[in-house]
């Protein structure tokens, strides 16, 4: 009887692991010296769909479809109507070494207590100073992995060591190193907790899917 009563009590845990994840929209705001663009994430489990708002129209340019159980994108284009597979599979480059060090400094953003993490290239005459919050965000990391993009943003994250299930930084500046010079800033501008309708993230049915020649 101890038994299964143990397997029961692992079982809700299980469950109420499971539920506790982040589902809802996160809307991330890129500064750079010669632009501003929004990104929004609706996020379901495993399934998250990244939304490029243009900045003078405000509308959905393009998006990309993420299955993190799978590691499959998906890319959507809403102005011509077509879908299709993508693929990054180039391995990021770096000019020397990008050393992580966990800073003793929290901020508090978007009301969450966020930890300092600093990466530093000397030889890219570059530091990016992360501000994580440690939670419910178990797609975060997975998913920066999977898209592998090559900005400094997302390239120095990845070299940040042992970083707790559920982290995601809410808040990251690059600068350089020389002058102190903000190249970029990356900040979580909103977040909204709810139920994601599955429709959300899938294709539109009257998409078509583009095919390389």
């Amino acid at each position: 009887m101890n038994k299964i009563k143990l397997l029961v009590a692992s079982l809700t845990l299980c469950v109420a692991s499971v539920a506790q994840n982040f589902e809802g929209t996160i809307e991330f705001k890129m500064e750079t010296n010669k632009d501003t663009t929004t990104n929004i994430y609706y996020v379901k489990g495993n399934d998250v769909k990244l939304d490029q708002i243009g900045r003078k129209s405000g509308k959905v340019e393009g998006s990309f479809v993420f299955d993190l159980a799978t590691n499959q994108i998906k890319y959507v284009n809403p102005i011509r109507k077509v879908w299709g597979e993508h693929k990054s599979e180039t391995v990021p480059t770096v000019l020397g070494t990008c050393i992580s060090t966990k800073g003793t400094n929290t901020k508090t953003v978007q009301g969450q207590k966020c930890a300092e993490y600093i990466v530093k290239n000397t030889d890219e005459n570059t530091e990016i100073t992360y501000w994580i919050v440690v939670g419910k965000y178990d797609f975060f990391v997975p998913l920066v992995k999977v898209w592998n993009r090559k900005d400094k943003q997302s390239i120095y994250f990845n070299h940040i060591k042992d970083l707790p299930k559920g982290s995601m930084p809410l808040l990251s500046e690059e600068k350089s190193i020389s002058d102190g010079k903000l190249m970029s800033k990356l900040e979580v501008s909103k977040m909204t907790k709810g139920v994601i309708d599955a429709s959300k993230l899938a294709i539109p049915a009257e998409y078509k899917k583009f095919e390389q020649k």
